[in-house]
């Protein structure tokens, strides 16, 4: 579970966009909710703890949209970095 130095992600947050995925007759369990918080907490933290190497070899404290676009691109996430960088163009 979350701590301080970990802390995880609203619980309802997460509930709320797993059942915006779901088909509307889908059920989520409690323990669904609880491992996806994890996992979810745990992926932002890899990803964040990427970029931020990345801004530490550059001798920069702030980690901006493209330094996690590149981390995604750093772990083998390409597509979801494409995806990202289409949506803020559009949305720009």
């Amino acid at each position: 579970m979350g701590d301080e130095q970990n802390p995880l992600l609203p619980i309802a947050n997460v509930g709320r966009i797993m059942k915006q995925i779901l088909p509307p007759s889908a059920k989520v369990s409690k323990e669904a909710k609880e491992t996806m918080q994890e996992c979810v907490t745990e992926f932002i933290s890899f990803l964040t703890s990427e970029a931020s190497d990345k801004c530490r070899k550059e001798s920069r404290k702030t980690i901006y949209g493209d330094d996690i676009c590149r981390a995604l691109g750093a772990v083998g996430l390409d597509n979801y970095a494409e995806a990202i960088v289409r949506y803020y163009i559009n949305i720009g």
